[in-house]
Order: C-alpha cells, then sequence, then structure tokens
C-alpha cells in the first residue's frame, strides 16, 4: 500500500492510500472538525488532479477522520482575510470540488457525522454517497454572508428540488441522517460501525465493472443534467461585500449577526 501525506500544518494533513484498484483521501484536521483552510483545498486540488496518474486507480473513495467528514471551509480563517482574499478563498474551494466531481473515475464519499457548507457541496460532488446514523447535512450561510453562486446551487437543485434547496438557505436547517437518505442525498445508511467496510466493499464492487461502462454512464448522466460552463459564465461571487464582514464576525464572536435591510 502507498501512502501519500500532504502536511499543511501540524494538526492538519490529507492522505492518500491506494490499494487494490482504490484510492482512500482522508481529510484530517480533527480539532477543527475536519474543516479546510484555503490550503487544503489546493492541496485537495492536486491530489484530484493526480489520481488518476495511477492507472491502477479505478474508484476514489473520499472520507473525513474520526465521526466528522468536513465542516466545509475554515469559518475562522475568513476572519483574517481581506474580502478580496475570502473571494479568491472561494475560488479555491470550488475548483477542488469541481475537480472531484468530474473525475473520470467512481467517486465514493463516506459520511460520518456533519458534512456541512462546502462539505455538504464536497460531498455532492461523489457519484454515491454511504452514510451513517451519524451523518448531518447542511449549508447554514445565510448567518455569513455567503453567497451561493448557480454551480452549487445546482448540485442540490439536481438532487433536492428547488424549494428545498431554497428552504436549506432561508431557515439554515440540517437535515439528519435518515432525512438525507430519504431525499437522495444519501444513497446507503448503514450504522456507523459497519461504515468503513461497507463502503470499501461497495467500492470493491465498482472497481470490479468494465471500466468502459462506468465512464460512459459518468459521462452520460453529466450531459443529461449539468449545464456547467454555462452557468459559471454568468455567476456571481461568493462574497457579499455587507453582509460576509459582519456575519464571519459574529461567527467569530459567538454573537447574532446584525444584518441592515437591504433595498437592492
Amino acid at each position: 500500500m502507498k501512502v501519500n501525506i500532504k502536511r499543511i500544518e501540524p494538526k492538519a494533513k490529507i492522505t492518500v492510500q491506494e490499494s487494490a484498484g482504490l484510492a482512500i483521501v482522508t481529510l484530517f484536521r480533527p480539532h477543527l472538525k475536519n474543516a479546510l483552510s484555503s490550503k487544503m483545498w489546493q492541496e485537495l486540488t492536486e491530489i484530484g488532479e493526480h489520481i488518476c496518474d495511477n492507472p491502477k486507480n479505478k474508484v476514489l473513495v473520499l472520507r473525513g477522520s474520526g465521526n466528522q467528514f468536513t465542516a466545509g471551509s475554515d469559518i475562522k480563517e475568513f476572519h483574517q482575510m481581506t474580502v478580496e482574499e475570502a473571494e479568491q478563498a472561494f475560488v479555491y474551494m470550488e475548483k477542488a470540488i469541481s475537480t472531484f466531481e468530474k473525475l473520470p473515475i467512481p467517486t465514493v464519499g463516506v459520511i460520518n457525522g456533519p458534512a456541512m457548507g462546502a462539505g455538504l457541496e464536497l460531498a455532492l460532488s461523489c457519484d454515491i454517497r454511504i452514510g451513517s446514523e451519524q451523518a448531518k447535512m447542511g449549508i447554514p450561510v445565510g448567518r455569513l454572508g455567503i453567497k451561493l453562486n448557480n454551480k452549487f446551487v445546482k448540485r442540490l437543485v439536481d438532487l433536492i428540488g428547488p424549494s428545498r434547496t431554497k428552504d436549506l438557505v432561508y431557515t439554515g436547517r440540517i437535515f439528519d441522517a435518515k432525512e438525507a437518505y430519504q431525499l437522495g442525498m444519501l444513497n446507503y445508511l448503514v450504522e456507523e460501525k459497519q461504515l468503513d467496510r461497507f463502503a470499501i466493499e461497495k467500492a470493491r464492487t465498482i472497481a470490479e465493472q468494465s471500466p468502459a461502462s462506468l465512464l460512459a454512464v459518468k459521462q452520460s448522466v453529466a450531459n443529461c443534467i449539468n449545464s456547467i460552463e454555462e452557468l459559471w459564465k454568468t455567476d456571481t461571487n461568493f462574497v457579499d461585500l455587507r453582509d460576509f464582514p459582519e456575519g464571519i464576525a459574529a461567527f467569530v464572536e459567538k454573537r447574532k449577526p446584525d444584518f441592515k435591510r437591504r433595498t437592492n
């Protein structure tokens, strides 16, 4: 088994284990619920861009360490950035998510615990998602002044529809594992103690199928549901110039944000 370790900070790393046709990518930043820094998103992009350099890799499995998937981006890091730097951080994040979404091999997300915000979008970039009863999925950005661009929204709308997508942002609600499974955000729901074994077995089953068949159906499905490139050309920014600084400050200061009423 080959293990590559990407070290970003003493308590943060992304590991890649390659064995028996599987590439297992694990997010590790337990002290921050596996939240990803801007540098980690860039590392994740690099991993995605090179995962197929090994011709033996037939399926990618994406997971978080411990009882977390990922809380998404590191919100406290945003508090130390200018608005322009934060906007660039979101670009890095979207590039990583899109890189995994466009991989020419099947991808399996293993969701144990929360998959929040950008973590939810990263989970949705996977072809199949397997969750435990501890899984929670949501995108509570309404208190942060973060604007979901067309790419983000389309991933949700394709799965749960327009009304539920708006509900997630309007109310900040979080789907528990059963709700996520019923809505199709999770393909399989298994007991936590069986999660890793079940995911590996499912990935091995996929790896036994014809690579040509797998690639063809992945491309055909993408052609049926996606107009991502056209959406990207007319997209908006991620960061609101007025609400974002207040939302991030309120998060760090552990208070309610004081958003002003908008007239345009």
